[in-house]
């Protein structure tokens, strides 16, 4: 007898439909998987054998062929073995086949039948809603975040027998569902607020204009001086997420395995701070079967390089293309195809002047020769340097700063002037494809930077005196439109282009 039970598989971080195919004859006992699966998928056999077993279900004891269609789309995973199980039942006269049309099956089984958690549950209910399909089977611990996507019914799987209890019309199971609005409202709660950080008004002002216009930032200092600090105290101040953003998010988080149970939505901006051993694959992904690396994961929010002379060479090169390309997205080439993963994020990466970090140093001497002094601030390429918008020197802390108890502005407060720049911003590009003031190419930046004469005439200075390259120079022009924006300027003046010189340096 033959079954037909529909699945999914991830392809990067879009779902496509797997038909599960089970057909059962009398014959020598076997079980055939057919359809490019892997080895998790192929071990499905033993696990769905003992999970039917072992809740009370009759395993056939026959010729039985499972077809993962299509054929040219590999597989992998456990996510096969909830579905596969169904089939069997199904082809077995155990659970009724009209109970499967417009449904999707999805989840791992543990041997005593029990559904386990499954990555990509997200991308799957969208699937499924774009398909038409009326329900979604998940294991329960999932079921909350497939029920983020609206206008479909998400059915929450325990264990095989209350599945074939629902399908035999036994005991119904309650769908579940979730006020995404309300999970949407409710506060949000950040680690590292902008008043425990002492002194560095000037970094935290770089910092707000880096985070008003999207903006590109490396702060070099002292050890201790602040840097790391200041960098996790940036997504605080970043524009809270809209709900389309928030599921954008949650979706690669999903695809990749590190949603947490308890927080179906992520709705905080990603940080991500990879360490500087970071290998290829881990920072722009990849893998036998590819996964989002921290580019991806830090979609929509901030990736921080801390000690960025450190990373590879290979690994600050690959940079380039995200932060300077439109779309800002990867891809990633394999022999069984490609995916292509999203990758807008704000590079923040922190540095030391010299090897031991004290170059310039008011109170500690520097015990780096000029020549190491130079290798290492080679480290990082110039075409990288110019890539990135603000150049902010970190000095250290002074006592009297470090002891005072006045605290400082609280990132709310700053939130509200980033907000309301981002909304102007949003005004100015819409019915365009730009998300913010550092997405803007030449034509734009012509278009929405125009100076007065006043401000001609000190850029024409500025770019004698400083060397900046033509790249320089339109993210300066980028950098004056988002002071002038936090300051509600419809038009750049002097003082918001003098401004946006200061954080570029010399010969950049």
């Amino acid at each position: 007898m033959l079954a037909k039970v529909l699945s999914s598989a991830i392809v990067g971080l879009e779902a496509e439909v797997v038909s599960v195919e089970v057909d059962i004859v009398r014959g020598q006992i076997y079980f055939a998987m057919v359809g490019l699966p892997d080895a998790a998928v192929r071990e499905s056999r033993d696990r769905v054998y003992a999970a039917i077993k072992n809740s009370g279900y009759s395993f056939p004891l026959h010729r039985i062929t499972v077809n993962l269609a299509p054929a040219d789309l590999r597989k992998e995973g456990p996510a096969y073995d909830l579905p596969i199980a169904v089939g069997i039942l199904a082809a077995s006269s155990q659970v009724w086949h009209e109970q499967l049309d417009d449904s999707l099956f999805f989840g791992e089984l543990s041997l005593d039948g029990t559904t386990r958690h499954t990555k990509g549950v997200l991308p799957l209910a969208a699937m499924a809603r774009e398909r038409g399909l009326k329900r979604v089977f998940v294991p329960a611990v999932d079921a909350t975040e497939a029920a983020l996507m609206p206008d479909i019914e998400v059915i929450p799987v325990r264990n095989l027998a209350e599945l074939v209890g629902h399908l035999t019309g036994l005991a119904a199971i309650e769908p579940v569902t979730v006020d995404l609005d309300a999970a949407f409202d409710a506060e949000v709660a950040y680690t590292t607020d902008f008043a425990d950080i002492s002194g560095q008004e000037h970094v935290k002002r770089a910092m707000e204009v880096a985070a008003a216009g999207a903006h590109n930032a490396l702060m070099t200092g002292p050890p201790g001086s602040g840097k790391t600090l200041i960098a996790r105290a940036l997504p605080s101040i970043l524009p809270r997420m809209g709900i389309d953003e928030a599921l954008e998010v949650t979706k690669i988080y999903s695809v990749a395995g590190m949603l947490p149970a308890e927080t179906p939505l992520i709705r905080t901006r990603p940080f991500r701070s990879p360490h500087h051993t970071i290998s290829y694959a881990g920072l722009v992904g990849g893998g036998q079967w590819p996964r989002p690396g921290e580019i991806s994961l830090a979609h929509r929010g901030v990736l921080f390089l801390d000690e960025l002379p450190e990373f590879g060479e290979r690994l600050i090169e690959v940079l380039r293309q995200p932060l300077e390309g439109m779309p800002r997205e990867v891809s990633i080439s394999r022999a069984t195809g490609s995916v292509t993963y999203p990758a807008s994020f704000m590079l923040i990466a922190a540095q030391n002047p010299c090897p031991c970090g004290y170059y310039g140093d008011p109170t500690h001497a520097c015990t780096c020769s000029s020549s190491m002094i130079t290798r290492y601030q080679k480290r990082v390429s110039g075409p990288l340097m110019d890539r990135i918008d603000l150049h902010i020197d970190v000095p250290r802390v002074e006592y009297e700063k470090l002891s005072s108890s006045h605290r400082g502005e609280p990132s709310a407060a700053v939130r509200a002037r980033v907000e309301a720049a981002r909304q102007m911003q949003a005004r100015r590009f819409a019915g365009t494809t730009l998300y913010s003031n550092a997405d803007m190419g030449p034509g734009e930046v012509r278009t929405f930077c125009v100076l007065d004469e006043v401000g001609r005439r000190l850029m024409k200075s500025a770019m004698a005196q400083m060397g900046l390259s033509a790249r320089g120079f339109h993210r300066v022009l980028k950098i004056s439109r988002t002071i002038a924006d936090l300051a509600g300027c419809p038009e750049i003046g002097a003082a918001h282009l003098a401004e946006a010189l200061q954080y570029r340096p010399r010969s950049q």
